[in-house]
């Protein structure tokens, strides 16, 4: 076996010294770049530059590099597809499809003319050259990342504009390239839309279908994670198949994938951590190592097209970018960031020129000659280099001016802290992901995991089970990148053992769940519940979850009238309005008609973006009706109350009864609100001269006799 030796043998060629050079790189770049106040990204693109054949010929770039880069690329684009709210995107439609546009037109435009009169290039050269200057990949999309950007509007449009541009571009490239073949007919275009439309429809359709089938019969975090990336390949092979690049297939996966993966779960972390710290570092290093700077110093006219090259790349991106800032009155922060990531030249730019390069006109001249090859070298690098900078000046004061408009009360955000009390294994992964979505996504205290074990009968065997126990919820939480305590204690019983913890952490909210097969009035609503319920004023969740919880698809909310005058109202509504934002699903509120004029206003102030439903439910004897629109695959939610609380009612305490008979095979959440605070905080979301009319204290027993005589 030849290993190396000395450093006179370069390049190197063993597997583990380039691996090794490689990851040494990508974990040294940071640290020093960071001192320097430059860009991440940069230093691993310089790093390629250096370290490569036209560097000091360190390393070659062999096909690790070209397998790696591209799953890099694959992975920028599908994290960019992944982490877009769709509903956020919807309402930026419009904005990423302007953007695209004219990121694609006046790149485009401006090319075409100066490529034929400056640099006096053919009709065909100039649009294929100019279509370079046109697309652009996210590169600096990992900055927006790293700053908690990426909901952020501007960036949202700036990755749809991505996909629209690239998208018009690799279509100019196929035509192009497609002229040049035996076999094209005159059909051409038209086909390559078609296909282009069917597979992208196939996509759509069947990807999140598998995806869900997939999701709810193996929950192994490894075969997720290669699940998913298995979907990434197939996208963006069968976009390959039909003459595009792979790059929108990837896109349009994550897209469509978005809902299965939700932001604050276990698999989005892995996806995120494999990516950013192996997969895009190594593709960044790739693009380096294609440069060649002492090639462009050494022609003139490399270097004349180079400059014409960057000069039109960059005012078409920039006017491009001033003008959706001025059509959507967009500030102007948000302009440095849109054009912060549409700015970078890379995948697409090298496959045009590639592409162009290899195509032999009948003169025996090739379409792109060698100084469109080396300027586009010297276009990456300067593209790439401003893009950074930008991107990273303009991250940094959208979260100066975040932090400094901030609206929502700190104070609450630190003071929120949730239990989660483990007694079943098979119910740890559901109550985690619960918890983990209801949670602001600001706040700072972690969660609490407990598990108590009765001190009557105590034994060595539980707690070592209690203790696997809460091993796997900090597992869970670890993988989902979220601070977790974990308490096992002895109590009198079980019900004590929750209180006293949650007094002794300042917990804010309880989550507690129910096995699956258990009956439910014989396993919870019992004395556990009365207890509990009499010890803490805190809010308490209750769930049983059937299937995974990003398999689900609606959520659906009885809300009890006068509901909106408990103090714990506006909680419990952010969290299920950010649960239903999370798993990407619409929620059907069920209230009377002053009751949904609440939540309706609730929902505008906390959680605007969230896909809402509202149906007016007058007396809860109508409560039979949810039957047929509760599924398998919804989530029931059930707000109930304490006694003596302003929304209680006796009938209350049948509530289990009809909820096991009426809804045992659907997933379920009871809710029962907080009853700390001062009443007076929501007078503002009232009619000043409203009264509580009387049959607010009518309702669960008027329904609940009508309904039982009418199964008699």
């Amino acid at each position: 076996m030849q290993t190396i030796m000395s450093f006179d043998c370069f390049p190197i060629t063993d597997p583990t010294w380039i691996f090794f050079l490689v990851l040494a790189i990508i974990l040294f770049a940071p640290i020093i770049l960071e001192r320097l106040h430059i860009p991440h990204i940069i230093g691993m693109i310089l790093a390629g530059v250096v370290i490569g054949e036209h560097g000091f010929n360190i390393l070659v770039r062999d096909s690790s590099f070209e397998l790696f880069g591209k799953v890099g690329l694959y992975y920028i684009m599908f994290l960019a597809g992944l982490e877009m709210n769709m509903e956020d995107f919807k309402s930026i439609r419009v904005k990423a499809t302007v953007l695209g546009l004219l990121a694609f037109i006046f790149p485009l435009g401006i090319g075409i003319w100066t490529n034929m009169h400056i640099l006096e290039y053919g009709l065909l050269t100039s649009v294929l050259l100019a279509s370079m200057y046109a697309s652009h990949t996210l590169i600096t999309y990992p900055i927006a990342i790293r700053y908690g950007l990426s909901k952020q509007r501007a960036v949202g449009t700036a990755v749809g504009g991505t996909a629209v541009t690239d998208t018009l571009t690799l279509l100019v490239l196929a035509v192009i390239s497609g002229m040049f073949k035996e076999d094209t007919s005159d059909m051409f275009w038209i086909w390559l839309v078609l296909k282009f439309i069917v597979t992208g429809a196939a996509i759509t359709y069947t990807f999140p279908r598998i995806g869900r089938w997939f999701f709810r019969r193996y929950s192994e975090p490894v075969l997720q994670y290669i699940f998913v990336l298995s979907m990434v390949f197939l996208g963006a092979g069968l976009m390959e198949l039909i003459g595009m690049e792979g790059i929108l297939g990837a896109f349009l996966v994550g897209l469509v994938l978005n809902r299965l993966i939700p932001h604050v779960s276990p698999l989005m972390n892995h996806l995120e951590f494999v990516g950013n710290a192996l997969f895009i570092p190594y593709f960044l290093i790739g693009v380096g190592m294609l440069i060649n700077v002492r090639v462009l110093f050494g022609h003139i006219d490399s270097l004349k097209v180079a400059s014409v090259m960057i000069v039109v790349a960059l005012i078409g991106k920039w006017i491009a970018s001033w003008c959706t800032q001025k059509i959507f009155r967009m500030r102007a922060v948000e302009r440095r960031l849109m054009f912060g990531l549409s700015n970078a030249q890379a995948a697409a730019t090298l496959a045009a020129v590639l592409v162009g390069y290899n195509i032999i006109l009948p003169s025996g001249e090739r379409l792109l000659n060698e100084d469109v090859l080396n300027g586009t070298i010297l276009l990456i690098l300067v593209t790439c280099i401003v893009s950074s900078f930008i991107t990273e000046n303009a991250a940094r004061c959208m979260v100066a001016e975040e932090h400094e408009d901030k609206d929502v009360d700190e104070k609450t955000k630190r003071d929120e802290r949730i239990l989660i009390s483990i007694a079943n294994p098979d119910t740890i992964p559901s109550l985690m992901d619960i918890a983990l979505m209801i949670k602001h996504p600001k706040y700072n205290k972690g969660l609490v995991a407990l598990s108590v074990i009765n001190d009557s009968n105590a034994s060595e065997k539980k707690e070592q089970k209690a203790k696997r126990n809460l091993e796997q919820t900090s597992m869970i939480a670890a993988a989902s990148g979220v601070k977790i305590d974990t308490v096992l204690r002895y109590d009198l019983n079980i019900a004590q053992g929750i209180i006293h913890t949650a007094k002794e952490h300042d917990i804010t909210d309880l989550v507690i769940g129910l096995h699956r097969k258990t009956n439910i009035m014989d396993s919870f609503f019992g004395n556990l519940t009365e207890s509990l319920l009499k010890g803490t004023h805190r809010q308490v969740m209750v769930t049983k979850l059937l299937m995974p919880a990003n398999t689900l698809r609606r959520i659906v909310v009885a809300v009890p009238q006068q509901a909106e005058y408990e103090v714990g109202f506006p909680k419990w509504v952010g969290q299920i309005s950010r649960l239903g934002r999370v798993l990407g699903c619409r929620v059907h509120f069920f209230a009377t008609g002053q009751t949904l004029k609440f939540l309706k206003r609730m929902i505008e102030r906390m959680e605007p973006g969230t896909k809402t439903e509202y149906t007016e439910l007058d007396d809860w004897e109508d409560l039979l009706l949810l039957t047929g629109q509760v599924n398998y695959d919804h989530l029931f939610v059930v707000v109930s109350a304490r006694k003596g609380s302003i929304s209680y009612q006796p009938s209350f305490e049948k509530l289990p009864l009809q909820i096991s008979r009426y809804f045992a095979n659907n997933s379920l959440m009871v809710i029962y609100p907080d009853q700390l605070g001062d009443p007076q905080e929501l007078v503002s979301f009232s009619e000043p001269h409203q009264t509580v009319d009387s049959k607010a204290y009518e309702t669960v027993s008027k329904y609940l006799n009508k309904w039982f005589k009418s199964e008699s």
